[in-house]
């Protein structure tokens, strides 16, 4: 009886009665492998210093257009909404122009910059700029497609 029952299973399976199988063949999972140079937790990281930001001459270094944007951000009292807009434009791209168009210059949170902007290089023509303000830290993401730094995204952390 125990033979009857292996040899049914096994015809369900293999579709020895002619039809094709209830269940198809699995192929082997891929294999996995560790990069032999680097630590034994598998985490292949860069070991190459980041990159220094390249600056298209006769433009502003990233810091000093982070310091500008920073500035003019924060400079949002007794301003209207078009004012204040016309002073980050010149060191933002035309998408967070754009976005930031008729944004009421009472809700930005901070009054004052207080700190010179910490770079982070990210890749080539990408540089996260963090400025501590009187009340957080605006963290800015500049991009420079053609050598000229602009402030593409900014994000803000309350202290």
């Amino acid at each position: 009886m125990l033979v009857l029952a292996v040899v049914s299973l096994g015809r369900l399976f293999n579709g020895d009665n002619g039809e094709q199988p209830l269940l198809d063949p699995v192929s082997p999972a891929p294999a996995v492998s560790v990069d032999p140079s680097h630590d034994n937790d598998g985490v292949v990281q860069d070991d190459d210093p980041p990159r220094t930001p390249k600056t298209k001459a006769g433009t502003a270094e990233p810091e000093a257009v982070a310091y500008a944007f920073a500035s003019a951000w924060v400079d949002h009292k007794n301003v209207s909404a078009k004012a204040w807009h016309d002073g980050i434009m010149p060191n933002a791209t035309k998408n967070l122009s754009e976005e930031l168009d008729g944004v009421d210059p009472a809700d930005v949170p901070a009054d004052e910059v207080i700190g010179r902007p910490a770079l982070t290089p990210v890749g080539d023509g990408l540089v996260n700029a963090v400025v501590t303000m009187n009340a957080g830290k605006l963290t800015l993401q500049l991009v420079a497609p053609d050598g000229r730094w602009l402030v593409d995204g900014i994000d803000w952390e309350a202290s």
